[in-house]
């Protein structure tokens, strides 16, 4: 029998009811939804507090959200080590920097590659604190406990998403298969 850990992709069903398990877990253990952007959130207001002290006693945020480096960054070191272990055990550690299709629809310019992931990790960062949640904290969390609004969310994410899917790189054709 070969180790799963050895694969290149999981069932999405047992990831699914894996995630599902953990989420429980997150609310049973601390009673928090899960959810990444607030460490990052956290983690400004940190910065800010740190570089100009004066603002962070001027400013209602700091003293509505104590930031701190709480459990919601042990997620984000677990999705980094989780990655590197499913990486490693996998074997599936091509360095690509400019995807096949990306490149068949933009060049090879890695400048330009990576100047459109940051803007767009940026972009998506800004979305999700307007949003007050991420896809993790809406499309996980907040759509198990039947929230409307992160049923909305979840809905508008994906559309966007499959629109500037559309939009980027055009429809599918034989030669992307």
């Amino acid at each position: 029998m070969k180790n799963p850990l050895a694969k290149h992709a999981w069932s999405p069903y047992l990831v699914g009811a894996g995630i599902g398990v953990l989420s429980w877990f997150a609310f049973w253990s601390a009673n928090h939804p899960l959810g990444i952007t607030t460490a990052f959130e956290h983690t400004v207001a940190l910065g800010m507090e740190a570089v100009a002290p004066q603002f962070a006693e001027s400013n209602s945020y700091y003293q509505d959200h104590s930031p701190k480096i709480g459990w919601e960054w042990m997620l984000v070191v677990g999705v980094l080590l989780g990655s590197l272990l499913s990486s490693f055990s996998s074997g599936d550690r091509e360095p690509v920097v400019i995807p096949a299709m990306w490149q068949r629809r933009f060049g090879n310019s890695a400048a330009l590659r990576l100047s459109v992931a940051f803007f767009a990790a940026g972009l998506m960062m800004f979305g999700a604190r307007l949003a007050q949640g991420c896809t993790s904290g809406h499309g996980i969390s907040g759509s198990l406990q039947l929230a409307a609004s992160s049923w909305i969310f979840s809905i508008t994410f994906f559309t966007v998403a499959i629109l500037t899917a559309f939009l980027l790189y055009g429809r599918r054709t034989s030669e992307d298969v």
